[in-house]
């Protein structure tokens, strides 16, 4: 079976110009980019899929396709016009948070939780959303964190099948949340802990 998307792309591209931030951090853009690591597909297959008028998703494809985040991967003919299939360049992006990417981990957070509010009865239940706290090193923290890449991207490049399109969402990240003191370490009214 093929895996996603069905077009060879590099494992990772770090974006290292501001050009390549404001092309990927525009909502429009960024569901481009989302899209194709499903499969290649042409402006027009695009531009239904986002219910966008195709000259607004072709100049979109023109500014990702400037900064090098998409490109054309192959071409077929269609009647006398040559059809264009636009893939990304990288299966992942990585990005500091500077520039247009600044808050980004927070749009994220806030799309996820708009997603899972609009979920019907019977898709909330198929849902598994939960949250936990751990208090690891540091070393910890980026081992789950590489892990948990490991699985989205496992996760993203399955084969296209069945009438359902999931999403894996992960967050990790520090909380001020106070930690429960250590065994027998004294508490605020001076007991010591059992």
């Amino acid at each position: 079976m093929a895996v996603t998307p069905d077009y060879e792309l590099a494992e990772s591209l770090e974006l290292s110009t501001p050009e390549q931030y404001r092309a990927l951090f525009e909502d429009t853009r960024t569901e481009i980019v989302q899209l194709l690591l499903e499969r290649a597909a042409t402006t027009s297959e695009l531009a239904e899929t986002l219910g966008r008028p195709k000259g607004t998703v072709g100049h979109h494809l023109k500014v990702l396709e400037e900064a090098g985040l998409v490109r054309v991967v192959r071409t077929r003919k269609v009647r006398a016009l040559e059809a264009k299939y636009y893939g990304r360049t990288a299966r992942t992006f990585y990005y500091a948070p500077v520039n247009e990417a600044r808050g980004q981990a927070q749009r994220i957070a806030a799309d996820v939780a708009a997603e899972v509010a609009q979920l019907s009865e019977e898709q909330a239940w198929q849902a598994k959303v939960n949250l936990r706290y751990a208090r690891i090193p540091e070393a910890r923290y980026e081992e789950w964190e590489q892990r948990l890449h490991d699985l989205l991207t496992e996760f993203g490049t399955q084969p296209r099948a069945g009438e359902t399109t999931y999403a894996l969402a992960f967050a990790l990240y520090p909380t001020g949340r106070a930690p429960l003191p250590e065994h027998g370490e004294a508490s605020e009214d001076g007991q010591g802990t059992e």
